[in-house]
């Protein structure tokens, strides 16, 4: 007698489960229903991406032009510090449009002068309050909160169904390896979701020309998380309940990984790390250069050469108003206001970092801030671009403090040395 060998078997079995599965028109019809949301999904976040590039290739003109026109009308070197300002900014990544994450509370482009910094940083636009509070449908969140709800609903009742129809004792009796049969329904039903989730973020990311490192990685992260899912469905499937007991108990699984546990992680990690506000920050460092028109010009001057001491020989003011004055009781300000700063930069870290390992008990967010940090749209993206933003200013500083404590003659051909602000060299 011949045995049939296990690969034959194997392809019998799949090409059995594919041929019901091929005639099941509620699965086809949940795969669509994927398709098309993964689909608006991308197509919100290309659109955001694309308004956003614009908007700031419109102001990048536009701050040229602006720029050129009020330099050419300066005569001094303190004038056209003052007046001159210079955008900043930190573009999207090719891979923003999947994951806009703290691009929509956060500000990522600012107009800056070479005043006091802190206070400019720290101000921002004022976005859409109810963005802010619920976040965009982008993929990170499609896939992390929408796709376990629907391996849920196609993976749940499994056994119980065919229990149901009478049918389970006699599958397992005839599928020869029970197990094998089960994995074989579950993992062509959650292959068929992972594709139809995939594709529309594969074709916006050939769109938006995303390196193949990046999506490969986006694609893994989101493969295991469908496994782990699948996983899950599949275990609590095979309990010995009703089909509507699975969901339920699976429906509360997902509520705690997804919402309680982040939520109340949260919670725990700003009692746990406390960080001064932005306003804080802001309200100090106009405090302290408020304050300067107020005291002798010795004591701004004091603090200002005691972080530079090579201006000490130029530090002597003689006259009422002095731009070198000026600009060092601005700096002066900023250096005051440095502590609270470094500690609000230091609490988001530590917040980020405890969030994080929080994340590793919740799958849906550690899909989420895999996503963001691929695409360069997390929090070590927001202060990444504030570091540098602050580099910038210390350049501009370089720039003129020459200028304006050497008392040059201002030159318009000098203007051509100034420093410009670049975007950020690409993590990939």
């Amino acid at each position: 007698m011949t045995v049939a060998s296990p690969y034959a078997s194997l392809g019998f079995a799949l090409r059995r489960e594919a041929g019901l599965l091929a005639r099941d028109g509620s699965v086809w019809a949940w795969w669509l229903v994927v398709l098309c949301l993964s689909a608006l999904a991308v197509s919100a976040g290309l659109f955001e991406v694309h308004h956003q590039k614009a908007t700031l290739a419109r102001l990048a003109e536009a701050d040229r032009a602006d720029r050129m026109a009020v330099l050419n009308a300066q005569k001094d070197w303190g004038g056209a510090a003052y007046h001159s300002f210079h955008l900043t900014y930190d573009p999207p990544s090719d891979f923003a449009f999947a994951a806009l994450g703290r691009r929509d509370d956060t500000a990522w482009k600012h107009r800056v002068r070479m005043l006091a910094l802190e206070g400019q940083i720290h101000e921002r636009d004022a976005g859409n309050p109810v963005i802010a509070l619920i976040g965009r449908f982008d993929f990170a969140f499609f896939a992390a909160f929408i796709l376990p709800l629907v391996l849920i609903v196609l993976l749940h009742d499994q056994h119980a169904a065919e229990r149901v129809a009478g049918r389970h004792d006699l599958l397992v009796a005839t599928a020869g390896r029970a197990t094998r049969l089960w994995c074989l329904r579950a993992g062509l039903r959650a292959g068929g979701v992972f594709v139809a989730a995939a594709l529309p973020l594969l074709v916006a990311a050939a769109l938006s020309g995303t390196s193949l490192h990046t999506i490969g990685v986006a694609c893994g992260w989101l493969l295991l998380y469908v496994l782990f899912w699948t996983a899950v469905c599949a275990a609590l499937g095979a309990w010995q309940q009703a089909g509507e007991v699975i969901l339920a108990t699976l429906l509360v699984l997902w509520m705690l990984l997804g919402i309680v546990v982040p939520a109340a992680g949260r919670m725990v990690i700003d009692r746990m790390v406390h960080i001064p506000s932005g306003a804080d920050i802001l309200l100090l460092q106009r405090e302290a250069v408020n304050k300067a028109w107020d005291v002798p010009k010795a004591a701004t001057m004091q603090p200002f050469v005691e972080r530079h001491p090579q201006w000490a020989a130029y530090a002597a003011v003689e006259r009422p108003f002095e731009w070198k004055w000026y600009y060092a009781f601005q700096q002066v300000g900023d250096q005051q206001a440095q502590a609270v700063s470094e500690a609000y930069t230091a609490g988001r870290k530590e917040r980020d970092r405890l969030a994080g390992t929080l994340a590793l008990f919740a799958p849906p967010v550690l899909l989420e801030r895999s996503l963001q940090s691929l695409a360069r749209t997390d929090v070590q993206a927001v202060l990444d671009y504030e570091a540098r933003v602050r580099a910038f200013h210390v350049e501009l500083r370089d720039f003129y403090y020459p200028k304006l404590f050497r008392n040059e003659p201002f030159e318009q051909e000098a203007l051509k040395a100034m420093p410009h602000f670049g975007a950020p060299a690409s993590r990939d």
